[in-house]
């Protein structure tokens, strides 16, 4: 892993955390998400962030890391970036709520795996 997967890796658990806190702090369930477009658009945003930095990790990193979906969450960033008065909101609660802390716990694993 060179420095700048490193550094990307680092950048997404962050996004994954602030995603965490979110629906921490405002004690979200869907309803609550759903209702709430402050809450939307600040998950909407790490989502889009976290599919942008995707996109910066090595070719090496994600063939020999492939148990994750890269070229998904990289598509997940565009349909957030391009289409989001049209998201819907169950797969970005979804997308929030399961598929990220996986990520998150992923690329946590490949950082201890390369350090």
């Amino acid at each position: 892993m060179n420095n700048r997967d490193s550094v990307v890796l680092r950048k997404i658990i962050q996004y994954a955390n602030e995603i965490d806190a979110t629906v921490k702090k405002f004690e979200l369930n869907y309803e609550k998400f759903e209702g709430d477009f402050i809450v939307k658009n600040a998950i909407a945003m790490c989502i889009l962030q976290i599919g942008e930095l995707v996109g910066k990790l090595s070719e090496e990193l994600k063939i020999t890391y492939n148990a994750m979906p890269w070229k998904d969450i990289k598509a997940m960033r565009n349909i957030a970036a391009h289409n989001y008065g049209e998201i819907d909101l169950e797969i970005l609660w979804e997308t929030a709520i399961m598929d990220v802390p996986r990520l998150k716990e992923y690329c946590e694993k490949i950082i201890a795996e390369l350090e």
